[in-house]
């Protein structure tokens, strides 16, 4: 089944994109990336360190899409200083704005992201913005140039769930962005439930990296994620207040 997401001009057959934090070695990452099918990958600037016998990017095959992460931004000023580093260091065009403020939830600051994809988007970056999932900064996102929007579903690492689900179904009906459910998921069934509400893609991180198996975790969200797809796909059935029998209820006692 053809079924791709073209974002900032790249064609992607998997849609599932993960992070490269927490693992208890680096050396996990290429498997990681292979069993869960992967084409995007978020790594965070600051652990980018091409003096390092074990940069994180060396991990990561040269197949896959960079998309580095203004993590640790506090202002949109530092997220865009963030993004332009991350271009001049050759990881490409492609930035997750993340503006955060708040250091108890890691709540995004929507303003501050705003402000920060206007000034990027203009200079050519294929911005996708971590944003909490609030309709008016989508579409405010969605006129600086955002690519994409990547609402919440619960506090980044904390594995809850689409705590936000109903937000972002709204996002999902009332924008023609592709919404990224990002942060909070933490199990298969979730990402797949994301799915089937229609959202274009997930971006996740600790329920891989801190499962006692990643690497059989990397391939139970692939297939989450491409069984979400599917349904979305084939249109779920109606839900019923009533019972509805499968089967006719006349004819059989005639």
């Amino acid at each position: 089944m053809q079924d791709p997401l073209m974002i900032g001009g790249v064609t992607l057959t998997s849609r599932l994109f993960i992070g490269t934090g927490k693992y208890s070695r680096n050396t996990l990452i290429p498997e990681v990336i292979t069993r869960s099918g992967s084409q995007v990958i978020t790594v965070a600037l600051r652990r980018v360190d091409p003096e390092s016998s074990d940069n994180i990017v060396s991990h990561i095959p040269s197949h896959m899409t960079l998309l580095p992460n203004t993590s640790g931004a506090r202002t949109a000023e530092e997220a865009v200083r963030i993004a332009r580093l991350a271009r001049s260091a050759g990881l490409g065009n492609w930035v997750k704005i993340e503006v955060i403020n708040d250091q108890k939830y890691l709540l995004p600051d929507n303003m501050e992201t705003i402000r920060a994809t206007e000034i990027l988007a203009a200079e050519g970056f294929v911005v996708l913005p971590y944003m909490s999932p609030d309709l008016s900064a989508a579409l405010r996102l969605k006129a600086a140039g955002a690519a994409a929007v990547m609402p919440l579903g619960a506090p980044i690492g904390s594995n809850r769930g689409l705590q936000t689900k109903e937000l972002i179904r709204i996002l999902i009906s009332e924008t023609d962005l592709p919404v990224i459910v990002d942060a909070g998921i933490g199990r298969p069934s979730e990402a797949a439930e994301a799915m089937e509400m229609g959202a274009a893609a997930v971006l996740l991180n600790t329920a891989i990296a801190t499962a006692s198996d990643p690497l059989l975790m990397a391939e139970a969200f692939r297939d989450a994620v491409s069984a979400g797809r599917k349904a979305y796909l084939a249109g779920l059935g109606p839900v019923e207040e009533t019972a509805a029998a499968s089967s006719p209820l006349t004819g059989f006692l005639a």
